[in-house]
C-alpha cells in the first residue's frame, strides 16, 4: 500500500501520543502494585468499561469478523456467540458484583477467599496462575498473527529474515517491531497508562467505524449487494443446516464454510449456547476482563462497567466490520472468483482498506486499527505480569519486597511475557485456527472447575487443581486424538474430563473448613448448592438471608443476551439498508433495556445488608474458639 504523507503523519503522530502518554503518567503507576495493576481503584466506572471496550476491539479479531461478514453475512452474528461474546452480561447482571465484593488483585489471590490457605488452596493459586499465564501468551501469539498480516499490506519493506536457518517471513518481523512499540509505553505506565491510551484510542476507532460505514454506504447500494451474495444471506433466521451456496459467485467460499465447521448451522448453534452459558457462569478468565471488574471503586460499579462494554463496543464496530465486508463483497469478489489457488478471506479488511478508502481517512483508519490492536496487546501486557509478581515472586521468593522493587520486577514480567507471546506467535498458521484453540479448548478446561467454585460449597481446592489440570492437558490432548472434530464439538469432551476430575477429587479430600466457606458465603453471597453453609450462617445470625436470585440473574442475562444481539443487528441492518428490520432491532434493544432497567439495574446491591453483622459474629465465634483451642493446648 501506498500512504500519503498525510496518512503516514497521522499514524506516526498517534503512535507518538500514546507512547507519551505512558512516559507522563508513569511517576503515579509506580507507587506500588494497586496502583501499577489497578490504578489504584479510583478510575471511574464508565472509563474503565470504555477502556474494556477499547481492549476487546482488537485488530486481529475485527480482521476475523469482516471476513465472517463476507462470507455469512446476517447470520456472522452469531457466530462470535462461540468465545461467548455474552459472557459480558453475565458479568454485567450478577458475576463482576460477586467478583468485586471479594476485594482483591489477582484471580489467583481471589482464591484464598474460596479456598482458604490449607495445601489444596495453595494448588489451586499454583495452577489458575499457570492458566492465565498461558492464556494471556495464547491471546499475544493470537494478535501477533493478525497485526503481521495487515502490516504487510500497508507497510512497503521487507523485513524478512533468518535466524539460526529459521526463516521468519516480513509479517511476523512487522508484528515483532509495533508489540515492541506498544511495550514501551505499557510498562512503564501500568493500568494509568493502558486506561488513559485505551480511552484515546477509543475515541479514535470510533470516529474511524463510523467514518467507514459512511463510506460504505456511499460506495455501495443494496441492490449491488444483493447481486453480490446468495439468497439467505441477509437473514438472521437460522435453519438446521447454513443453506449458504456460493457456487454462482464465489465457488470457493463453500469450501471455507465446509472447513470452518458450520454447514451444520444448527447443532452450531446449540453447542454454543451449552458452552456459552457454563463459560459463562465460570466467569472471566484471569485477563483483563477480570482486572478491569477488580480495579473498579465498588461491586456496583463493576456490574455497571462490565454494562457499558457491550453499548459502546458493538454498534461502531459493526458498522465498521459491515462496511468493509459489502465493500469487499461488491468489489473485490470479482477478484476471489477468478482466483486459482486458496482465498484467505482473513484478508478482507486490509485489500478494502487498501484500494478503496480515501487519503486522510485512510490514516484515520489505520490509526483506528493499529490502536485495536495495541489497546488489546496493552490489557493483556498489563494483566499477565500480576500474575507472575504479585502470586510468584511476592508469595514465593521475595515477601518483603518494597513497592518499588516490586513495581520493577513487573517490568520485567511483562518483557518476558512479550518475548513468549512472540516466539508463540511464530508458529501459529492462522487467526482462526488460534482463535478456536483458545476459546473452545483451552475456555473448555477452565470452564468445569471455575463454574464449581459458585455454585457447590462441597467443591474444594484440590478438586479445583485436579479439575484444572484435567481439563489444560485435555485442552492438548483431545483436539490431537479427536482430529476430526472441530473445536467447539470437542468441548464437551474437554469439559466433562474436568469436571469429573473435579467433583473425584473434591469428594476423596476433606471439605474447606467452615470458617472460610462461611465468611466466603456471607461476602459473596452467590446461589447454588450452598445449603449447608447457609444453616451454618442462619444458626449464627438469623437474619441472615440466602441468595434465592438464580431464576431472576438468568432470565436477565436471556433478555441482556437479546439487548446484546440487537446492538449487533442494528449497524448490520443499516449498511445492508434494511431499514424494516434496523426498526425491529432498535425496538428490540428499547424494550430489553427498560426491562433491565427495573429488573436488574435498580435491584443491585453493592454488599448484603447483614453481611457486617454476619462477619463480626463469624470474628467472636472464631476468635472465641482459637483462644480456648491455645488454653486448652
Amino acid at each position: 500500500m501506498n500512504l500519503h504523507i498525510i496518512d503516514i503523519g497521522i499514524i506516526v503522530g498517534y503512535i507518538i501520543l500514546t507512547v507519551m502518554i505512558g512516559y507522563f503518567i508513569s511517576k503515579q503507576a509506580s507507587k506500588n502494585l494497586d496502583s501499577y495493576f489497578l490504578g489504584g481503584k479510583t478510575i471511574p466506572w464508565y472509563i474503565l468499561g470504555l477502556s474494556n471496550a477499547s481492549g476487546m476491539f482488537d485488530i486481529t479479531g475485527t480482521m476475523w469478523m469482516v471476513s465472517l461478514g463476507f462470507i455469512y453475512g446476517v447470520k456472522s452474528v452469531f457466530i462470535p456467540w462461540l468465545w461467548p461474546v455474552w459472557n459480558q452480561i453475565f458479568l454485567m447482571v450478577f458475576l463482576a458484583i460477586w467478583l468485586r465484593r471479594s476485594n482483591v488483585m489477582t484471580g489467583a489471590e481471589w482464591l484464598k477467599t474460596r479456598f482458604g490457605n490449607g495445601r489444596g488452596s495453595e494448588l489451586s493459586h499454583v495452577v489458575v496462575v499457570i492458566f492465565a499465564i498461558i492464556a494471556v501468551i495464547g491471546f499475544i501469539a493470537y494478535g501477533f498473527e493478525g497485526i503481521g498480516k495487515f502490516a504487510t499490506l500497508f507497510l512497503p519493506w521487507d523485513l524478512s529474515t533468518s535466524v539460526f536457518g529459521y526463516e521468519i517471513p516480513s509479517s511476523k518481523m512487522y508484528a515483532a517491531v509495533i508489540m515492541g512499540l506498544t511495550t514501551i509505553y505499557v510498562v512503564k505506565g501500568g493500568m494509568y497508562s493502558v486506561v488513559m491510551t485505551e480511552l484515546i484510542q477509543f475515541i479514535v476507532m470510533t470516529i474511524a467505524c463510523i467514518v467507514v460505514g459512511v463510506i460504505a454506504m456511499n460506495m455501495v447500494s443494496h441492490e449491488q449487494i444483493m447481486a453480490a451474495v446468495p439468497e439467505g444471506w441477509t437473514s438472521a433466521m437460522f435453519e438446521w443446516k447454513m443453506n449458504l451456496d456460493w457456487s454462482n459467485i464465489i465457488p470457493a467460499v463453500n469450501d471455507k464454510i465446509d472447513a470452518d465447521g458450520y454447514t451444520l448451522f444448527g447443532p452450531l448453534m446449540m453447542m454454543m449456547i451449552f458452552k456459552g452459558v457454563l463459560v459463562s457462569i465460570a466467569g472471566p478468565v484471569p485477563s483483563y476482563d477480570m482486572q478491569r471488574i477488580m480495579a473498579t471503586e465498588s461491586p456496583k460499579d463493576a456490574a455497571k462497567m462490565s454494562g457499558i462494554v457491550s453499548l459502546a463496543l458493538f454498534i461502531p464496530r459493526y458498522l465498521m466490520i459491515m462496511g468493509l465486508a459489502v465493500i469487499g463483497l461488491v468489489y473485490l469478489a470479482p477478484q476471489f472468483a477468478a482466483a486459482d489457488g486458496p482465498i484467505d478471506f482473513e484478508l478482507v479488511l486490509p485489500y478494502a482498506l487498501q484500494n478503496f478508502i480515501p487519503v486522510g481517512l485512510k490514516g484515520l483508519l489505520l490509526a483506528g486499527l493499529i490502536s485495536a490492536f495495541m489497546s488489546t496487546f496493552a490489557a493483556n501486557v498489563n494483566a499477565g505480569p500480576a500474575y507472575i509478581v504479585n502470586d510468584i515472586i511476592k508469595k514465593y521468593f521475595k515477601p518483603n519486597a518494597t513497592d518499588k522493587q516490586l513495581v520493577r520486577m513487573s517490568y520485567i514480567a511483562s518483557f518476558a511475557v512479550v518475548v513468549v507471546g512472540m516466539m508463540a506467535g511464530l508458529f501459529v498458521q492462522s487467526i482462526d485456527g488460534i482463535l478456536k484453540w483458545i476459546v473452545a479448548a483451552l475456555f473448555g478446561g477452565y470452564t468445569a472447575a471455575n463454574m464449581l467454585k459458585w455454585v457447590w460449597w462441597r467443591f474444594n481446592g484440590f478438586g479445583y487443581f485436579y479439575g484444572m489440570i484435567a481439563g489444560m492437558l485435555s485442552a492438548v490432548v483431545v483436539p490431537l486424538v479427536f482430529s476430526e472434530l472441530s473445536e467447539i464439538m470437542a468441548f464437551p469432551i474437554i469439559f466433562f474430563i474436568s469436571l469429573f476430575a473435579s467433583v473425584t477429587a473434591s469428594l476423596l479430600t476433606p471439605p474447606e473448613d467452615d470458617e472460610t466457606l462461611m465468611r466466603f458465603y456471607t461476602t459473596v453471597r452467590p446461589w447454588g448448592f450452598w445449603k449447608p453453609i447457609i444453616e451454618k450462617c442462619q444458626t449464627l445470625n438469623p437474619n441472615f438471608k440466602a441468595n434465592k436470585d438464580f431464576k431472576r440473574d438468568m432470565f436477565n442475562c436471556a433478555v441482556g443476551a437479546i439487548w446484546q444481539l440487537s446492538l449487533h443487528l442494528i449497524p448490520v441492518y443499516i449498511i445492508i439498508r434494511d431499514f424494516s428490520a434496523v426498526s425491529f432491532s432498535l425496538l428490540l434493544m428499547l424494550g430489553t433495556m427498560a426491562w433491565l432497567k427495573y429488573k436488574w439495574y435498580d435491584k443491585m446491591e453493592d454488599y448484603p445488608e447483614d453481611m457486617d453483622e454476619t462477619l463480626s459474629l463469624l470474628d467472636q465465634k472464631y476468635t472465641t474458639e482459637k483462644v480456648v483451642h491455645e488454653v486448652i493446648n
